[in-house]
C-alpha cells in the first residue's frame, strides 16, 4: 500500500470515526444529564435510517428534508422513551435503568422490520458510491458530507451548551442537580432535552451509516455498540472526549481492516472488530476515566 492509498484509508477511518463520534455524543449527553448509559441509541440510529428511507422513497422529499425528518423523528421517539419508560423509574438504581434501556433497544429493533421488512434497503442518498478528488486523494463523496455534518453538529452543540438558556440549564443540572433545582431549573425539561438531542444525533448518524455503498438493515443498530469503546476511551462525561474517542476508534478500526489481512492474516479477517476494545483496554489501564473524562472523587 503506497502513501496515497494510506492517506485515503486514513481519511476513510477519520470519516468513520466522525460517525462514531456522533453516536458517542448521544451517549454522553444522556449520561451527563441522567447518569445512565443509554443503550437505546442503537435502536434510535436504526430508526433514523429507516425513517430516512421512508421519507425519500415514499414521500419523495429532497435529501436535506430527509435528514431533517430522520433527526426530528428519532429525537421525538427518544423523548417518548424518556417520558413513558425512564421517567417512571426515577430514583431506581442506575443498573436497573441501564438494563431497561437495553430492553427498549430490543423492542425498538423489532419495529422497523415489521413495517419495512427484513430485506436490506438502499437509502437513495444523492451521492451513492460517487468519488471526489481532494488534494490528490479519491474519497467517497458521502464521507465528505458525513464529516461536514458531524463538524456542524459538534459546533452547534458547543454553541448550544455555552450560550443558550436551555444548554446552560443542562450543564448546571449535570454539575449539581439539587443546586439547579433551587435555581428553578426543571429536571424533567432538562432530561427531555437531553434525550431529544441524543435521539436526533443518533438519527443523523443512522442516515450516513446507511448511505453511500452501505445499506439499511436491522443489523444497523449494532453499530452503536461499536461506538461504546469511543465513549469510554474519550470519557463518559466529556463531549470533547466523545469526538476524540470516536475519531481514534474509527481510524484504528479502518487501518486494522486494511493492514491486518495483508501483514498478519493469522489474526483473522475480522480482527479489526477487536481493535477498538484493545485500544480501550490500553487507555483505561493508564487513564481509568478516559482521555478527557472527569476523575470521580469519593469521600468517606
Amino acid at each position: 500500500m503506497n502513501g496515497t492509498e494510506f492517506l485515503q484509508t486514513l481519511f476513510a477511518g477519520f470519516a468513520q470515526g466522525t460517525l462514531y463520534a456522533l453516536i458517542a455524543i448521544g451517549f454522553v449527553i444522556v449520561f451527563k444529564a441522567t447518569g445512565v448509559l443509554n443503550f437505546t441509541t442503537g435502536g434510535l440510529l436504526m430508526a433514523g435510517a429507516y425513517l430516512a428511507h421512508h421519507a425519500a422513497a415514499l414521500w419523495k422529499l429532497p435529501f436535506p428534508a430527509v435528514v431533517g425528518v430522520a433527526a426530528l423523528g428519532t429525537g421525538l421517539l427518544a423523548v417518548l422513551v424518556q417520558r413513558f419508560v425512564l421517567q417512571r423509574l426515577a430514583g431506581k438504581p442506575h443498573f436497573t435503568l441501564i438494563m431497561i434501556t437495553w430492553a427498549v433497544l430490543i423492542v425498538l429493533e423489532q419495529v422497523p422490520p415489521s413495517i419495512w421488512g427484513y430485506d436490506v434497503i438502499t437509502l437513495g442518498d444523492p451521492w451513492g458510491i460517487a468519488m471526489t478528488q481532494v488534494a490528490g486523494l479519491s474519497v467517497f463523496t458521502i464521507d465528505l458530507w458525513a464529516v461536514a455534518a458531524a463538524a456542524t453538529v459538534v459546533a452547534g452543540l458547543y454553541l448550544f451548551f455555552r450560550h443558550s438558556r436551555l444548554g446552560l440549564a443542562m450543564r448546571a443540572t449535570a454539575i449539581d442537580r439539587e443546586a439547579a433545582m433551587a435555581q428553578g431549573i426543571s429536571p424533567a425539561a432538562v432530561f427531555n432535552a437531553a434525550w431529544f438531542l441524543a435521539g436526533a444525533v443518533a438519527g443523523l448518524a443512522g442516515v450516513f451509516l446507511g448511505g453511500g455503498a452501505r445499506v439499511v438493515s436491522p443489523d444497523l443498530s449494532w453499530i452503536a455498540l461499536a461506538a461504546i469503546p469511543a465513549v469510554i476511551v474519550g470519557g463518559l462525561d466529556s463531549p470533547a472526549g466523545a469526538v476524540l474517542g470516536g475519531v481514534l476508534v474509527g481510524i484504528v478500526e479502518v487501518l486494522a481492516a486494511n493492514y491486518v489481512p495483508l501483514h498478519a492474516p493469522w489474526l483473522g479477517k475480522n480482527f479489526h472488530l477487536v481493535m477498538p476494545y484493545l485500544v480501550l483496554i490500553a487507555i483505561l489501564v493508564v487513564r481509568p476515566y478516559g482521555l478527557l473524562g472527569s476523575r470521580q472523587v469519593r469521600r468517606g
